[in-house]
Protein backbone atom coordinates (compact mmCIF):
# COMPACT_ATOMS: atom_id res chain seq x y z
CA UNK A 1 0.00 0.00 0.00
CA UNK A 2 1.49 3.19 -1.03
CA UNK A 3 -1.24 5.65 -0.84
CA UNK A 4 0.33 8.75 1.00
CA UNK A 5 -3.51 9.13 2.42
CA UNK A 6 -3.01 5.34 4.73
CA UNK A 7 -2.23 5.38 8.47
CA UNK A 8 0.25 2.68 7.46
CA UNK A 9 1.73 3.71 4.32
CA UNK A 10 4.79 2.51 2.55
CA UNK A 11 6.74 5.35 4.21
CA UNK A 12 5.82 4.67 7.83
CA UNK A 13 6.65 0.89 7.31
CA UNK A 14 10.61 1.77 5.62
CA UNK A 15 11.35 3.87 8.84
CA UNK A 16 10.05 1.66 11.27
CA UNK A 17 11.46 -1.57 9.62
CA UNK A 18 15.07 0.99 9.22
CA UNK A 19 14.85 1.56 13.21
CA UNK A 20 17.06 4.81 12.70
CA UNK A 21 19.16 4.85 15.87
CA UNK A 22 18.06 2.06 17.51
CA UNK A 23 20.47 0.18 20.06
CA UNK A 24 22.34 1.38 23.40
CA UNK A 25 24.56 3.90 24.27
CA UNK A 26 27.63 2.86 26.06
CA UNK A 27 27.89 6.60 27.85
CA UNK A 28 24.77 7.98 28.09
CA UNK A 29 23.95 10.81 30.17
CA UNK A 30 20.55 10.90 30.16
CA UNK A 31 17.93 7.55 29.91
CA UNK A 32 14.17 7.73 30.06
CA UNK A 33 11.52 5.10 29.46
CA UNK A 34 8.20 5.42 28.96
CA UNK A 35 5.09 3.38 27.49
CA UNK A 36 2.00 3.70 26.05
CA UNK A 37 -0.95 1.50 28.42
CA UNK A 38 -3.24 2.19 25.59
CA UNK A 39 -1.67 0.35 23.01
CA UNK A 40 1.27 -1.31 24.31
CA UNK A 41 4.13 0.88 23.01
CA UNK A 42 7.36 0.93 24.85
CA UNK A 43 10.20 3.31 24.26
CA UNK A 44 13.21 3.63 26.21
CA UNK A 45 15.42 6.59 24.67
CA UNK A 46 19.09 7.23 25.58
CA UNK A 47 21.22 10.24 24.97
CA UNK A 48 24.67 11.80 25.36
CA UNK A 49 24.39 15.72 25.68
CA UNK A 50 27.24 17.71 25.50
CA UNK A 51 26.80 21.54 25.62
CA UNK A 52 23.12 21.19 26.07
CA UNK A 53 23.17 19.64 22.42
CA UNK A 54 22.64 15.80 21.74
CA UNK A 55 25.49 14.21 20.80
CA UNK A 56 24.24 10.46 20.34
CA UNK A 57 21.18 9.08 20.93
CA UNK A 58 19.91 5.68 20.52
CA UNK A 59 16.31 3.81 21.33
CA UNK A 60 15.01 0.25 21.54
CA UNK A 61 11.01 1.30 20.73
CA UNK A 62 8.62 -1.53 20.80
CA UNK A 63 5.49 -1.32 19.39
CA UNK A 64 3.28 -0.21 17.09
CA UNK A 65 4.40 1.15 13.26
CA UNK A 66 3.70 3.98 14.31
CA UNK A 67 5.72 4.45 17.28
CA UNK A 68 8.57 2.75 15.63
CA UNK A 69 8.92 4.81 12.99
CA UNK A 70 8.48 8.35 14.74
CA UNK A 71 11.67 6.38 17.17
CA UNK A 72 13.33 6.13 13.29
CA UNK A 73 12.70 9.48 12.45
CA UNK A 74 14.22 11.17 15.76
CA UNK A 75 17.41 9.03 15.46
CA UNK A 76 17.91 10.74 12.07
CA UNK A 77 17.38 14.07 13.12
CA UNK A 78 18.26 14.31 16.83
CA UNK A 79 21.28 14.74 16.83
CA UNK A 80 23.21 18.53 17.40
CA UNK A 81 19.11 19.88 18.57
CA UNK A 82 18.95 21.08 22.13
CA UNK A 83 15.90 20.57 24.15
CA UNK A 84 14.49 23.99 23.13
CA UNK A 85 14.42 22.66 19.51
CA UNK A 86 13.15 19.41 20.33
CA UNK A 87 10.25 20.62 22.29
CA UNK A 88 9.68 22.54 19.21
CA UNK A 89 9.08 19.80 17.38
CA UNK A 90 7.06 18.15 19.30
CA UNK A 91 4.44 20.76 19.80
CA UNK A 92 4.35 21.41 16.19
CA UNK A 93 3.95 17.62 15.47
CA UNK A 94 1.33 17.69 18.23
CA UNK A 95 -0.59 20.76 16.15
CA UNK A 96 0.19 18.61 12.91
CA UNK A 97 -1.53 16.09 14.63
CA UNK A 98 -4.26 17.65 16.58
CA UNK A 99 -5.24 20.91 14.33
CA UNK A 100 -3.73 20.20 10.82
CA UNK A 101 -0.78 22.64 11.36
CA UNK A 102 2.19 22.36 8.82
CA UNK A 103 5.07 19.68 9.27
CA UNK A 104 7.80 20.88 11.48
CA UNK A 105 10.53 22.77 9.95
CA UNK A 106 13.62 20.82 9.23
CA UNK A 107 11.80 17.36 9.80
CA UNK A 108 9.69 16.57 6.38
CA UNK A 109 9.71 13.02 7.17
CA UNK A 110 6.91 13.65 9.79
CA UNK A 111 4.95 14.83 6.98
CA UNK A 112 4.21 10.68 6.90
CA UNK A 113 2.02 10.96 10.06
CA UNK A 114 -0.26 13.87 8.31
CA UNK A 115 -2.83 10.50 8.28
CA UNK A 116 -3.28 10.07 11.96
CA UNK A 117 -4.88 13.08 12.11
CA UNK A 118 -7.98 11.14 11.91
CA UNK A 119 -7.10 8.69 14.55
CA UNK A 120 -6.98 10.86 17.73
CA UNK A 121 -6.02 7.57 19.87
CA UNK A 122 -3.03 6.74 17.66
CA UNK A 123 -1.41 10.22 18.44
CA UNK A 124 -0.07 9.21 21.67
CA UNK A 125 1.80 6.33 19.48
CA UNK A 126 3.95 9.26 17.17
CA UNK A 127 3.82 11.57 20.69
CA UNK A 128 5.84 8.91 22.90
CA UNK A 129 9.27 8.42 21.10
CA UNK A 130 9.32 12.54 21.27
CA UNK A 131 8.18 12.45 24.88
CA UNK A 132 11.29 9.95 25.31
CA UNK A 133 13.59 12.02 24.15
CA UNK A 134 12.33 15.09 25.99
CA UNK A 135 12.73 12.97 29.64
CA UNK A 136 16.00 11.52 28.54
CA UNK A 137 17.65 14.74 28.17
CA UNK A 138 15.72 16.63 31.04
CA UNK A 139 17.63 13.81 33.23
CA UNK A 140 20.88 14.36 31.59
CA UNK A 141 20.47 18.29 32.23
CA UNK A 142 19.43 17.16 36.03
CA UNK A 143 22.78 15.15 36.29
CA UNK A 144 24.61 18.18 34.52
CA UNK A 145 23.67 20.14 37.38
CA UNK A 146 24.07 18.09 40.69
CA UNK A 147 27.43 17.73 39.53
Amino acid sequence: MNDKDSLYQDAIKEFARAAHGHGQLAAATGEAKLDNPLCGDRVRMQVSVTSGHVAAIAHETKGCLLCRAAASVIGLHAAGQDANGIEAVAHDLEGMLQEGAPVPPGWPELSMFEPARRYPSRHGCVLLPFRALLAAMAESEMKRVQR
